[in-house]
């Protein structure tokens, strides 16, 4: 059954928040409010004062101390109109907390006096007056350069009600007392960061609020946190995107979340069909005509992340065509099954990325529930490898596959990890399945023989030299272990900016101890991994040690090692994991 299609997104209209933050005795606070229940997305959450920028906000120019609408623009990014969103955010805190950066005609910041102008806050409330009003009136000037951006975030696609806010940090008037409205805001506290995150239950913080708490937090006085926002400059849009949870909620995932690009490319109107998380043997859709599927084995460990992928891909424009599958996995009944299910036609090739034993061993069972053909390389050393794998076709580097109208598979051989490593590229999707060779959210282990650092490197830098190539690139990687990747020059750039800043650590290290065993060397070198990943982290030490020794820049004596030389641009560098 065909899906009807996206409703328009609801507009982002602009809003603007304020932080107000204070030094409390045991650490900055900050104060939240409570919404009333008002049965909508944010009905009881705790929230920092703000809402829609209004038409009058930008009557209160005039009133403005310290900031034009020109400066206000550039701090926000903005062309024009920024310093609305600077006069909302103080007339939002006065509607609903009762407080108002403002000086008086000589200057002086205005303190307890403002309780006094609770008709002027309901007025206000009501629209019957203006922030401009009340300045022009009481003489005052909106004290707008007290506030300091820091942060832009989007309401998701897909929500029924969606905001462009941007938020400020300013420090609350010392000699006014915080008073929530008893209308839109039920309650209000003065809370540390820590406290407000520690919230649980009904009425949590939650969204953007929670980030920026979590921000927050390890600043130790308001002064800290002025001087850290002052250094953001102009706030990078933030725009989650919807995404279910492992236990079905719909939530927004932030772009942080690695499953945050996948989400965009298979759920672009943002219904909140697409999950957040990887479920072994769900079926997820990874193209829009539904061409390419991924199915995911039940075998998830610190090894193999969530699970191994396998990928099933339709040969043609119907599913009568055919349908291969990339990396069948290990030998489990239970994935062998959910592939068998999963794919809507006949499965007629099997192609498998390398022979380690999360990759390949399935081949055989599902040859024999299907008849499809088996294409790969067998394995070239025995350890940690399916040594009963056998291809029906023996595959080289560079080879087309035309496997149907829709289905062209170029091999790309990519030795490293291992060395009968295959990539798949995807011709009419520009999408390249990569197996171990590139993997979402950390790097793979290169164990010697099988793994060989050089050649590693020399694969991920054929990968990036065709990358953006107009007909031999692609747009988005596949990888054997968690969600899509996008834009892949900048991952294949990092991938090979970690590993060089590794092998400068590795010299820096010896340079600095003389020589030493491996074990001396490893907890130097991956001080930045967890010691119970050591003992995985020693393969790829080793496999780095090989390479170097091999350019003559380290040499093995038993078993210590030394370096032959440093030069002035190998010397320490901050390690990316």
């Amino acid at each position: 059954m065909s899906r009807s299609p996206a409703p328009p997104p609801a507009t982002a209209r602009p809003a603007a928040t304020l932080v107000p933050v204070r030094d409390g005795e045991d650490g900055p606070e900050l104060l939240l409010l409570r919404r009333a229940d008002r049965g909508d997305q944010n009905s009881r959450a705790w929230v920092f004062p703000g809402g829609l920028l209004d038409a009058a906000d930008r009557l209160a120019q005039p009133y403005c101390d310290g900031l034009d609408d020109i400066t206000a623009s550039a701090r926000l990014g903005l062309s024009k109109g920024g310093l609305a969103h600077y006069t909302a955010a103080l007339r939002e805190c006065f509607e609903e907390a009762g407080l108002l950066l403002a000086r008086d005609a000589e200057g002086r910041p205005v303190g307890s006096e403002l309780a006094a102008e609770a008709g002027w806050r309901r007025a206000l409330q009501r629209g019957d007056r203006s922030l401009a009003d009340l300045c022009e009136a009481r003489g005052w000037q909106l004290t707008v350069d007290a506030l300091q951006p820091l942060a832009h975030w989007i309401t998701p696609l897909g929500m029924p009600k969606r905001f462009d806010t941007r938020f400020f940090l300013a420090e609350a008037p010392a000699d006014q007392v915080a008073a929530h409205d008893g209308h839109e805001m039920v309650d209000h506290r003065w809370l540390r960061p820590a406290d407000a995150l520690a919230q649980q239950g009904e009425g949590q913080v939650t969204g953007p609020a929670r980030t920026l708490l979590e921000q927050l937090a390890p600043l130790g006085s308001v002064a800290a946190m002025r001087a850290w926002a002052r250094g953001l400059g102009v706030p990078t849009p933030i725009q989650p995107r919807r995404g279910r949870l492992a236990d079905g909620r719909i939530a927004p995932i932030p772009p942080q979340h690695p499953a945050y690009p996948e989400l965009g490319r298979i759920d672009p109107p943002g219904r909140g069909s697409a999950s957040s998380v990887i479920e072994p043997g769900a079926v997820v859709p990874l193209s829009p005509a539904g061409s390419v599927l991924r199915v995911t084995a039940p075998n998830g460990s610190v090894m193999t992340g969530p699970g191994t992928n396998s990928y099933l891909l339709r040969a043609g424009t119907d599913n009568a065509a055919g349908w291969a599958v990339i990396d069948p996995g290990p030998d489990d009944p239970a994935h062998l099954r959910a592939l068998l299910a999963a794919a809507p036609g006949p499965i007629r090739w099997i192609l498998v990325t390398h022979t380690h034993i999360d990759h390949s061993p399935a081949a055989a069972a599902l040859k024999a529930a299907t008849g499809a053909a088996v294409f790969g390389q067998p394995p070239l050393h025995p350890e940690w490898q399916d040594a009963a794998f056998a291809p029906d076709r023996v595959l080289t580097d560079g080879e087309r596959l035309v496997l149907g109208p829709a289905l062209t598979l170029e091999v790309i051989h990519t030795p490293g990890h291992a060395a009968n490593h295959l990539c798949f590229r995807h011709v009419q999707e520009r999408l390249l399945f990569t197996g171990d060779h590139v993997m979402q959210g950390s790097t793979v282990v290169i164990n010697p023989p099988d793994g060989d650092m050089a050649a590693y490197l020399a694969s991920l830098q054929a990968l990036l030299d065709r990358a953006d190539d107009a007909e031999a690139g692609f747009d988005w990687i596949a990888p054997g272990h968690g969600f899509l990747i996008p834009q892949p020059p900048r991952v294949l750039t990092l991938l090979l900016r970690h590993r060089r800043r590794r092998e400068a650590a590795v010299l820096a290290a010896l340079a600095r101890l003389g020589p030493c065993d491996l074990d001396t060397l490893l907890p130097v070198v991956y001080h930045d991994v967890p010691a119970q990943r050591h003992p995985v982290a020693a393969r790829s030490l080793r496999a780095h040690l090989l390479h170097l020794q091999a350019q003559g820049r380290v040499q093995a004596t038993g078993p210590q090692w030394q370096a032959l030389s440093l030069t002035s641009d190998e010397a320490p560098a901050s390690l990316q994991t």
